[in-house]
């Protein structure tokens, strides 16, 4: 059984009643409101003509890294004050050119090391075929891994 408050009833009356012109696009070059959000009628672009207001990431300073963690990035792990610019097998290099030896390997996540030719040929055949499909579909390539993992 379903129990509406009064006042709710005659909300859902009032709304019925109402035009529905709200949540119908405006034919405006204005801010117009479409249910719930504020969108700008879309510019008049030609093909080919790129219209945007940002700037690609590597393009901001970067000259005190730790400071853009510090004002952007959440706090959840503290952090050591080195800034890794390059990694090859278990070698990182800082960005004053001072070389480490990599014993935390991304936590498992880097076991085959850095710049390792053989996964990133992998990967880069893999983005060229398919980037990411949700796991609602099927691909060859999980269903391959799925039975090679389960044999071995």
């Amino acid at each position: 059984m379903m129990i509406l408050q009064k006042s709710a009833i005659l909300s859902l009356l009032a709304l019925s009643n109402s035009s529905s012109e709200a949540f119908s696009p405006s034919r405006s070059n204005r801010a117009v409101t479409r249910l719930h959000s504020t969108t700008e009628e879309p510019p008049t672009i030609t093909p080919g003509q790129v219209v945007t207001n940002l700037i690609p990431p590597s393009a901001i300073d970067s000259s005190s890294t730790a400071n853009l963690f510090d004002t952007r990035v959440q706090k959840t792990y503290g952090r050591y004050p080195i800034t890794f610019v390059k990694g090859e097998g278990c070698v990182l290099t800082d960005e004053d050119g001072k070389v480490y030896l990599d014993f935390v390997s991304g936590i498992a996540t880097c076991a085959l090391g850095h710049s390792n030719p053989a996964l990133t040929k992998a990967v880069s055949d893999q983005m060229a075929s398919l980037h990411h499909v949700s796991n609602l579909y099927y691909t060859p390539q999980q269903g391959q891994l799925a039975a090679w993992l389960c044999e071995n």
